[in-house]
């Protein structure tokens, strides 16, 4: 573990984990970034994670905070589960035409099916 910020934890492998597999994933900047849908990968029972679909609202395109752009969970079987976003879920990718685009950061007190996105660009730049 390197740092801790309001843009994530950040920190370095002296090698990769047996359970990384697959080939790296490509990022979108924050002008690629659309409203409309989307999905989280997170893991909710078990050790293996599953996409959810979400939607996006409300991008801020200038915000260099943790609280970029609004989410929204769509997806049935997430709202089954656990009724929404519940804490643990911070960190949980957020992919957009499958690319990387950010994480979960917050879920709204009053509203658990809403939340906030961190743009995956300020969470690259707190770790540089």
């Amino acid at each position: 573990l390197l740092t801790n910020t309001e843009c994530g934890v950040f920190g370095a492998f002296a090698s990769l984990p047996e359970t990384v597999t697959g080939e790296p994933m490509s990022i979108a900047t924050r002008n690629q970034l659309k409203t409309g849908k989307a999905y989280i990968l997170s893991t909710l029972d078990g050790t293996t994670p599953q996409k959810y679909e979400i939607e996006i609202s409300d991008i801020r395109l200038n915000s260099t905070s943790n609280k970029c752009f609004t989410i929204k969970v769509t997806d049935p079987t997430l709202i089954e589960k656990s009724g929404g976003i519940v804490q643990g879920m911070s960190g949980s990718p957020i992919i957009q035409d499958g690319k990387l685009v950010g994480a979960v950061t917050h879920v709204l007190v009053n509203d658990p099916m809403r939340g906030y996105g961190i743009f995956i660009e300020n969470m690259l730049d707190a770790a540089a």
